[in-house]
């Protein structure tokens, strides 16, 4: 996988991953919401729902992988999966590893000062 494919199967899913915390960022980026309560909105998704948003985040990571691998791989049958096994396993493996540090960079790092910037949280 080159290094734009694998930017295309995890992007999506890394901010899927972390709408815990860029919603409220968002919210107070839109106007939406004042910075108090998208503050105690970060709290309570982040604390209670973190997991949630985990699990929406590696799902769609998983139909993001299928996606493309019928799409771009045209693996669409299992005689095609058990024939290029160890390219599929690959590719699954470098997406799964591509989406875990996607998430941490993303969430601990670009959300968190976004959220620094704006008084969210210290």
């Amino acid at each position: 996988m080159r290094l734009k494919e694998i930017f295309k199967v995890s992007s999506i899913p890394v901010i899927i991953a972390s709408l815990c915390c860029l919603s409220p960022v968002i919210l107070v980026l839109f106007g939406v919401s004042t910075v108090s309560f998208a503050s105690s909105l970060a709290d309570t998704l982040y604390g209670e729902y973190k997991w949630v948003f985990r699990l929406a985040g590696l799902l769609a990571l998983l139909g993001a992988i299928l996606f493309y691998l019928r799409r771009e791989k045209n693996i669409c049958t299992l005689d095609d999966f058990k024939r290029r096994r160890n390219e599929v396993i690959n590719i699954i493996m470098i997406a799964l590893m591509a989406g875990v540090i996607g998430y941490v960079f993303f969430l601990y790092v670009v959300v968190h000062y976004a959220g620094v910037f704006l008084n969210l949280w210290q």
